[in-house]
């Protein structure tokens, strides 16, 4: 039986391998992808809004010093260099304890399905794995770490959580897609009409890279679609996001706006999506209707690929799908100002006892995680599993303040805009509600 089955050589799944062997646990990594930090490696074009200090983790770089490996100190890495430059020399470091090609399908107790109480606790995990040939493989864990991340089940155009009519026949036409469009791809857009999808950093990354493309060519266009009424807390913190190049992100989306080189639209919940030989047109639940795009770009979030995990008994919020204590302190319906708690094993523990869930997948469809979290999350997870409760309930991170306040802001627009239940500045006004019929 292996101590530790680590789900994802990602940022996370790396680091607490690099904890755990630190603790004198030896771990063994699974990675669906063929390679360390696969999913990055589909945004690898993407510069990080956290500068490098923030995205290396602590026992990680004491693992790689020891072959005289120096950690970058300054700048914002792209995907490509946090894996270049980090993530790949980490995996490399861990060795044979990671291995590629590798996808869990299933986790469950062994000889007990979900239903089975007796004698469940004194079971080992089963890891059901599928390998890129094929075959697959059972194997016995005394702990399971899910570090797999979202990435690979991003949240669908559709206003009601679930994919519109004509939305994966879009997708399957390349007229619609759910990344970040690289730079080449970008450029490739001039002169046509992009939609972006999304509220987020994701969305606020596209905007601003199409919104250099209509300074070059103004022929192009961009419309960017909101579900919610208002702009609320859209371009983020501004100068007091502590994260400065989160905060400035969002304000080259607003000036792009206020510049006119992308039209806003406000409180389009997507129905549909209407597909003709060239084109992709979306139709909204209220019958508004955009004019046809070229290409569609929907960056909605993400959610948790609970699939494999189905035999196995977790405490997850009802509404994000995450831990039920993690959930308390991410769920964008009530989160109002400051930043986060960072979290470790406590909120992390599911019924399960020796199932933990970390990284991205720990916050569910919420959309504020951070590196930093992650690195907590699993110091406290290794600490816990080799029996140092005391570091394991010991937190030690302060998470960056967004300089966002609200929550997820107000869906609909109030009659009422009074800013009382603000504690910060006021957001944005609302600067266009327009589209085309």
């Amino acid at each position: 039986m292996h101590p530790v089955v680590v789900i994802g050589a990602g940022p996370q799944g790396l680091a607490a391998a690099a904890h755990l062997l630190e603790r004198g646990i030896e771990p063994l990594v699974f990675e669906a992808g063929s390679g360390p930090a696969f999913a990055v490696s589909e945004w690898a074009h993407v510069r990080l809004f956290s500068p490098w200090p923030e995205l290396i983790d602590a026992a990680s770089q004491r693992l790689l010093a020891r072959s005289g490996w120096k950690a970058p100190t300054e700048g914002y890495p792209t995907g490509a260099q946090w894996i270049s430059e980090y993530l790949a020399p980490l995996a490399a470091a861990l060795g044979d304890r990671v291995h590629y090609g590798a996808r869990v399908v299933g986790i469950s107790r062994k000889g007990r399905d979900r239903s089975v109480d007796a004698g469940r606790a004194d079971q080992p995990f089963t890891v059901h794995l599928e390998h890129a040939d094929g075959t697959g493989e059972r194997l016995e864990a005394g702990s399971v770490i899910d570090a797999s991340g979202t990435w690979g089940t991003p949240s669908p155009a559709g206003a009601d959580g679930l994919s519109s009519r004509g939305e994966r026949q879009a997708a399957a036409r390349g007229m619609l897609s759910y990344q970040i469009p690289t730079m080449e791809r970008v450029r490739a857009l001039a002169g046509r009409h992009v939609v972006v999808v999304g509220n987020g950093a994701s969305a606020k990354t596209a905007i601003t890279q199409l919104a250099r493309v209509v300074k070059q060519e103004p022929s192009t266009r961009v419309s960017w679609v909101l579900r919610r009424g208002v702009v609320g807390n859209t371009f983020g913190g501004g100068a007091a996001d502590e994260l400065p190049e989160r905060g400035a992100l969002g304000e080259l989306a607003q000036q792009a706006v206020t510049a006119g080189q992308v039209t806003l639209v406000t409180g389009f919940r997507t129905e549909s999506v209407l597909v003709d030989d060239a084109r992709a047109t979306l139709v909204a639940e209220d019958g508004r209707t955009l004019d046809p795009a070229d290409q569609v770009v929907v960056l909605t979030g993400f959610r948790p690929d609970l699939s494999f995990l189905s035999e196995v008994r977790l405490g997850l919020d009802l509404r994000l799908e995450a831990p039920a204590k993690v959930a308390e302190e991410v769920d964008p319906n009530l989160h109002s100002c400051g930043s986060v708690r960072a979290t470790g094993a406590a909120d992390l523990a599911h019924p399960e006892a020796g199932l933990f869930i970390v990284g991205a997948k720990s916050y569910g469809r919420a959309p504020t995680f951070l590196a930093l979290t992650g690195f907590e999350q699993v110091r406290s997870v290794a600490a816990e599993l080799a029996g140092d409760h005391e570091a394991a309930r010991r937190v030690d991170l302060v998470l960056p303040d967004t300089g966002v306040c609200g929550g997820a802001g107000v869906f609909d627009a109030p009659e009422n805009t009074s800013t009382a239940d603000s504690c910060c500045a006021p957001s944005p006004a609302v600067l266009t509600n327009a589209c085309s019929n």
